[in-house]
């Protein structure tokens, strides 16, 4: 882990201006800054960057968060390589946190398999540009296959040499370990001597999210039967080949766009597309498709369309995976390319608009498809058919996200009609399969967990409230994230000589009694334990880019408003503290008069311009949630008092009323409302 110390360092250089506008144009509009989002298509610009809160919000798509959750969001980082990212432009030191010696050792090792896998990247590519042996055979197979050398640079192919250890004595020469190289795959040792292992093939690096290379496919070029096609890296720290997904790095901002990513299965596919201005493609290296594969796609998109080739290995490459894919939710698309063509050859055929047009025009269900692909199969043997049908339903059962029902229950309908059996028989099957998965969950599932969820039920069950009393009952949410926004606003300002706002409201809310979000709940315990062990780092920034995502994306959500004050209205305009309740809740008509004749004599009578709203605001948050759990115990009571009671039990519940009948006059009178009933 990244040392607190090291983050601390990132954090007081963060400049949200310049770290967005390094993706967006950015224009000043006041205290702000405007452009276009980046998250979804739009000509007129709604995103805003507020340099002064640390926050950006686009008004359009809503997406909301502080510099570091924009990087997570638009390059696909995670928190930590996030934090790297940043460290490395600022020219910051990373510190990690205390680790084991196995952990140490194991973060050790790959951090130097990246940095060999850039050395040989760099002497791939030098080969192939540089070289007279690369030129003529590596970069003029290249170029027949059509890529320009602008693509060329931009995936970095290189070539690695005939010679047998032109790699390994320049690796040695540079002093890199002898286990690590042959760790990465880049030598071998045959007979105690160091060779290495991609002579004479075209490489292609495998990149991370970040653009780390991981490891290399390389590709021969000369015929011979005895050697593989396609030399990968093996397994090893950052080489794992379930989890990538090449061209992942160059795709995934394309994919957010579109809202697709269409998948192929060779290196090729991928450059030439990318070529051809279709850049939301990635390749699964010809593999069935693992659940880490599947996960990577959907952080970019839910929308997976295959484009393979259309011969019988290109159709079963396509359907391997797939009950992976539907379990994950991934809406999957099916697309065979013709004529003995893949998706490199094919699009280099037709062209960019073509291929675009094609892949647009012949998606397939995938469902449907394979039961397409199963009924041609099983002819008319009444077995096969049999088996077509439990494999279907088996499969439709492995659509199971509660959003996707009703497109679950449309399988079953049009499978039943294509298969000509009985939908009802249809559903019972799938049911059954269903039922089945659901029992076997069940069985490593705690027993104690299966209680709770039992007395869960049954207290749902017995529940009668209608929706209004719900309503009042349990949605105090305003109430309570105004409390929290003041505290993050407020909460380290002086409003005594002594002692901070944060505890005038932790004196007027002692524990979370009437507190029900678990997130403000852990905002606020957040707040109090770095208030104890570490108080200077206590201010806006530290929660709105705190390491706990909930935590800070809470902050952000509290803290990010679609308005600005203006500087005329902070001059001209801003009510005191003592004249706020008078001029918004019984002068408001004559206030609106006056600022609509702009007279500003007349208004500064009523105006204390200087002073400070921020107690106003602490103890108007604090007057409003109590008022509301009040009138929450009111209900409450009232509902227990329709029922049968003894006397005794009956009294105290009267009692229990004129309580808190007064203490809500008490509240409403400090508030200056009006009690209805």
């Amino acid at each position: 882990m990244i040392s607190q110390n090291t983050i601390q360092q990132i954090l007081s250089r963060l400049d949200i201006i310049d770290i967005i506008g390094g993706f967006v144009k950015l224009k000043r509009r006041g205290s702000n800054y405007l452009g276009l989002c980046p998250f979804h298509n739009e000509r007129t610009p709604s995103f805003t960057v507020s340099p002064s809160k640390e926050l950006y919000k686009c008004f359009g798509c809503g997406r909301s968060g502080n510099t570091i959750s924009f990087l997570m969001e638009h390059e696909k980082y995670s928190y930590v390589d996030t934090l790297r990212w940043l460290a490395h432009k600022y020219g910051i030191e990373v510190e990690e946190t205390f680790q084991s010696d196995e952990q140490r050792q194991s973060q050790m090792t790959a951090d130097s398999l990246y940095i060999i896998n850039q050395f040989a990247q760099q002497f791939f590519t030098n080969q192939l540009f540089e070289t007279e042996e690369g030129t003529d055979i590596g970069l003029t197979y290249l170029k027949e296959r059509g890529f320009r050398e602008d693509i060329i640079k931009k995936f970095e192919l290189g070539y690695s040499p005939e010679t047998k250890d032109a790699l390994t004595k320049e690796a040695i020469a540079k002093q890199f370990n002898t286990e690590l190289l042959l760790k990465s795959g880049l030598i071998v040792n045959r007979n105690n001597q160091l060779l290495d292992n991609y002579r004479g093939r075209v490489i292609f690096p495998i990149h991370n999210h970040s653009g780390k290379v991981l490891g290399f496919g390389a590709r021969i070029l000369k015929t011979n039967e005895k050697a593989p096609k396609y030399i990968n890296t093996p397994e090893n720290e950052i080489y794992v080949k379930s989890k990538i997904l090449y061209g992942s790095y160059f795709a995934r901002q394309a994919i957010d766009k579109a809202d697709e990513c269409l998948l192929v299965e060779g290196y090729t596919d991928v450059v030439s597309l990318h070529q051809a201005g279709i850049e939301n493609v990635v390749a699964s290296g010809g593999t069935s498709l693992t659940p880490d594969q599947l996960r990577l796609i959907k952080k970019y998109s839910t929308n997976l369309t295959i484009v393979y080739d259309g011969d019988a290995a290109g159709v079963k490459a396509a359907l391997r995976g797939l009950d992976l894919a539907l379990e994950e939710g991934l809406n999957v698309k099916l697309v065979l390319i013709p004529d003995g063509d893949d998706p490199d050859s094919y699009v280099n055929k037709v062209g960019a608009t073509a291929f675009k047009e094609f892949v647009q025009k012949h998606k397939k269900d995938v469902i449907f498809f394979q039961l397409e692909v199963a009924l041609k199969d099983a002819g008319d043997d009444f077995r096969k058919k049999s088996e077509v049908v439990n494999h279907i339903a088996e499969t439709i059962s492995r659509i199971n996200k509660a959003e996707d029902f009703t497109k679950q229950q449309d399988y079953i309908k049009q499978c039943s009609e294509i298969l000509k059996i009985d939908e009802a028989g249809m559903h019972a099957l799938v049911n059954r399969f269903i039922r089945d998965r659901i029992t076997a969950l069940e069985r490593k599932q705690p027993q104690n967990d299966e209680k709770q969820f039992e007395e869960n039920a049954k207290q749902a069950e017995a529940t009668e409230y209608n929706e209004a009393t719900f309503n009042l009952l349990f949605k105090d949410e305003l109430q309570e994230r105004e409390v929290a926004r003041v505290l993050l606003e407020y909460g380290t300002k002086m409003w005594n000589e002594t002692e901070w706002v944060a505890d005038l409201i932790f004196s007027e809310l002692p524990d979370d009694t009437l507190i029900d979000n678990k997130d403000i709940i852990q905002l606020i315990a957040t707040f109090k334990e770095t208030r104890q062990q570490n108080p200077v780092v206590l201010n806006r920034s530290y929660f709105i880019y705190h390491p706990d995502t909930k935590v800070s994306a809470l902050a952000v959500s509290l803290l990010n408003t679609p308005y600005e004050e203006s500087e005329h209205w902070r001059k001209e305009y801003t009510p005191s503290t003592g004249y706020q309740k008078k001029l918004f809740e019984k002068d408001y008509t004559e206030f609106m008069r006056m600022v609509s004749k702009e007279n500003s004599e007349e208004l500064s009578a009523y105006l204390n311009i200087a002073e400070d709203n921020s107690l106003a605001e602490v103890h108007s948050a604090i007057l409003y949630l109590k008022l509301r759990k009040v009138r929450r115990m009111l209900l409450e009571n009232q509902l227990d008092i329709e029922k049968q009671h003894t006397p005794e039990e009956f009294s105290i519940l009267h009692q229990t009323h004129q309580y808190l009948k007064s203490m809500e006059i008490e509240l409403t009178k400090q508030l200056g409302t009006v009690i209805l009933r």
